[in-house]
């Protein structure tokens, strides 16, 4: 169960990429990440609400926010700091560089994962997912060296750099996320990093953004709403499967990082981004590898 809700996890993040592409074209980064974090925020305010005030409503189901105290929220509060980190640096570098070319970058996440996985929390993998791993690391690694092929040098681009810290960052919350899933509600988790990141963003907003609003422009789209919620269903799924027994990070971490092929299909068919062809071939690769840790995990 804990795989197949990794898979859609998956989908839902191909879909939040696709529509963060969208909404960061020729728009200023902070506001969109704002307004991301805000819609989130929003969208789990009345389960939190409803929660502490009609208890009865939502409790024995999945949306019921248990109440928690400080020793809880300050390693809640730690994960909004490196989600936000994260995404900082990956929406200015989804901004610069062809969505073809980020997923990959993002890809090799899964990589970092499972060694921290295996340091950290024993967990050990079959013969299948060990043939899965292989060959999806194998193919995130051709994709990556496909999109060199577009000029952008690897070793010298600022914005390839913001993409592989938001993706070092986004293992450290990954493997954060193991930790907190087996100490804490998922709900909990999910509901209130959301609601601590509006405030984070709060001060870089007016620190960052609104002294240079001039030259770095905002404009409205609705795509923007898009962003969170396929990203409020996506990390919904996440933290769900990982609180089921047997859930291995590792594993689901690599499986949401298939969100490369949904990502792929948008930049091919509505941005018309180029050298498909040799991408389309490592995607095959991405997606034999899939198939393997599915069946390591039956």
């Amino acid at each position: 169960m804990w795989l197949l809700l990794a898979f859609l996890s998956a989908a839902l993040l191909g879909f939040y990429d696709a529509f963060k592409k969208k909404s960061l074209r020729d728009n200023a980064v902070l506001p969109v990440l704002f307004l991301n974090t805000l819609f989130c925020s929003l969208v789990f305010i009345p389960f939190i609400a409803l929660s502490a005030w009609a208890p009865d409503t939502l409790h024995g189901s999945l949306f019921f926010v248990p109440a928690a105290g400080w020793e809880v929220h300050r390693y809640i509060l730690l994960k909004s700091f490196i989600v936000l980190a994260s995404w900082v640096f990956g929406y200015f570098g989804m901004k610069h560089l062809p969505l073809t070319l980020v997923g990959p970058v993002n890809a090799t996440r899964p990589v970092m994962v499972l060694v921290g996985a295996l340091l950290f929390f024993g967990e050990r993998l079959n013969l299948w997912q060990w043939v899965g791993v292989i060959l999806a690391v194998l193919s995130f690694f051709l994709l990556s060296r496909s999109g060199k092929k577009e000029g952008i040098d690897f070793r010298h681009n600022k914005w390839v750099f913001c993409i592989v810290l938001a993706a070092v960052l986004g293992a450290v919350s990954g493997l954060y996320d193991k930790y907190l899933m087996k100490q804490f509600d998922p709900m909990l988790v999910q509901a209130w990093y959301n609601v601590y990141q509006v405030f984070i963003m709060c001060p870089l907003l007016l620190l960052l953004w609104w002294p240079r609003r001039s030259e770095s422009r905002f404009r409205w789209d609705w795509c923007i709403v898009g962003i969170s919620l396929f990203l409020c269903a996506a990390d919904f799924v996440y933290f769900y499967s990982l609180s089921l027994d047997g859930a291995m990070i590792s594993i689901v971490s690599m499986v949401r990082r298939g969100s490369v092929i949904v990502s792929f299909l948008f930049g091919a068919m509505v941005f018309h981004e180029k050298n498909l062809r040799s991408k389309a071939i490592d995607l095959a690769l991405v997606l034999l590898g899939m198939f393997f840790l599915y069946l390591g995990s039956r």
